[in-house]
Formats: C-alpha cells, sequence, structure tokens
C-alpha cells in the first residue's frame, strides 16, 4: 500500500516534469516526433528501413534535386541511435537552450546549425570527390540525424554560463568534436564541428536572455548545507 506522503511526493514530480516538459515545448515535439519514426523504421525489415532512411538522406544527389524535402525530413529520423539517449541530450541541451533563449531562437539556433552543417560537410565531401579522393557513389551516402543542431545547441550554451565556467565548457564541446576531424576525417565529423562553430556564432541571438549562471553557486550552497547539518 502506498502512504500518503510516497503518492504526494509522486504527485509533485509528476507536476514538476509536466511544468519542465510545457516550458520546452519544441523540444518535446520534436522529441516525440523522433520516438514514432523510430517505431517506424525498426518494424522495418533492414533492406526496406535503409532504403526509407536513403530518401530522405541529406546527400549531395539529394540536395541537387530536392533541398528543402530532405532538409526537413531528415531531422525527424534516427540512424540506429537509442531514442532514449536522444530524450537524455535532447533534456540536457535542447531543453535548457529552449527554456533560456525562447523556443523562436532556440529554432534559430538549431536550425542553422542543421542547415549549414550539412552544406558544409556535403561540400567537403564534394570536394573530395571531385579531386579524387572520395568514390562518385559517395554522392548517395546515408545521412541523416539530428546531431548536427544538437552541437549547435550544445555549442551556443555556452554563452549562458559565467566565465571561467564558460571556457571549460567550450573546451569540452571542442574536446568532442575536433579529434574524430583529424583522426577519422569522415564527412560527418566535418559536420558536427561546423555545427558546432556554427553555435558558437550564434552569440547575438543570447543577448537580453538574462545573467549568466554560476555554477559555482551551487556547489557553494551544497557546501553551505553539508556544513550547516
Amino acid at each position: 500500500m502506498v502512504s500518503a506522503s510516497g503518492s504526494g511526493r509522486a504527485r509533485a514530480g509528476a507536476v514538476a516534469v509536466g511544468r519542465w516538459v510545457r516550458s520546452a515545448p519544441g523540444t518535446y515535439l520534436w522529441l516525440a516526433a523522433l520516438a514514432v519514426t523510430t517505431i517506424i523504421i525498426r518494424r522495418l525489415p533492414d533492406d526496406e528501413a535503409r532504403q526509407w532512411l536513403g530518401h530522405r538522406s541529406t546527400n549531395l544527389h539529394h540536395l541537387a534535386e530536392d533541398p528543402i524535402r530532405v532538409l526537413i525530413g531528415s531531422a525527424f529520423w534516427t540512424d540506429g541511435g537509442s531514442w532514449f539517449a536522444y530524450a537524455v541530450l535532447f533534456t540536457l541541451f535542447h531543453a535548457n537552450a529552449e527554456r533560456w533563449l525562447g523556443t523562436l531562437r532556440w529554432l534559430a539556433v538549431a536550425v542553422l546549425a542543421h542547415v549549414g552543417a550539412t552544406y558544409l560537410s556535403e561540400g567537403v565531401l564534394l570536394w573530395a570527390i571531385r579531386h579524387d579522393d572520395a568514390p562518385e557513389r559517395a554522392m548517395y551516402t546515408l545521412d541523416v540525424g539530428v546531431s548536427y543542431a544538437l552541437a549547435g545547441v550544445a555549442a551556443v550554451l555556452a554563452y549562458r554560463l559565467v566565465t571561467p565556467w564558460r571556457w571549460l565548457y567550450v573546451l569540452g564541446v571542442l574536446a568532442v568534436v575536433l579529434p574524430p576531424v583529424f583522426v577519422d576525417r569522415t564527412f560527418t565529423d566535418v559536420g558536427h564541428a561546423s555545427a558546432a562553430a556554427l553555435g558558437f556564432a550564434c552569440y547575438p541571438l543570447t543577448r537580453g536572455r538574462g545573467g549568466a549562471w554560476d555554477p559555482g553557486a551551487l556547489v557553494r550552497r551544497f557546501r553551505h548545507r553539508a556544513s550547516a547539518g
């Protein structure tokens, strides 16, 4: 039997979760759409799933033929990633950015990172094809997903922090996106680095969005409570 206090805590938790979700509607509508498309793709045989994703890929062929369709469509499909992992990442980065910037500014950062990084990375791939560093069939490479937008939004959150925490956060983002560019050297690695650079360039969109957050204050508050106890 559930105690009254336990039931009260559960209700309070549910209310808090609901309030959080409502404060970032764009993030969680996007995540809900990803849940639906993830279920669809997992119910298809592997060959059909790859063909389905390929039709929505932002590869060079589709960007030349029907760019708007694939740029929008590719942002609502994942290439085999865990939906729960995306739920965690969306909550950490997208939701916090949307709550801070507001839905329109957050969406502007996400779209700029998604579209800009797609064209930059595919431009590098086109250059490689024309210089015989990549095969012609690379024009049809599968390229779908939400990681470019995620990288851009994660980068812009640097401006949410006070210094020196801001610079530590910037170094953390760079440590994630830069090494693969030099080690693996794939066009998607270029895309992630480009998306982060575009996110950092979105500083003007952060102006007037309130004071920067000081994580040190949270640490100090915790230490004070621990010493008082």
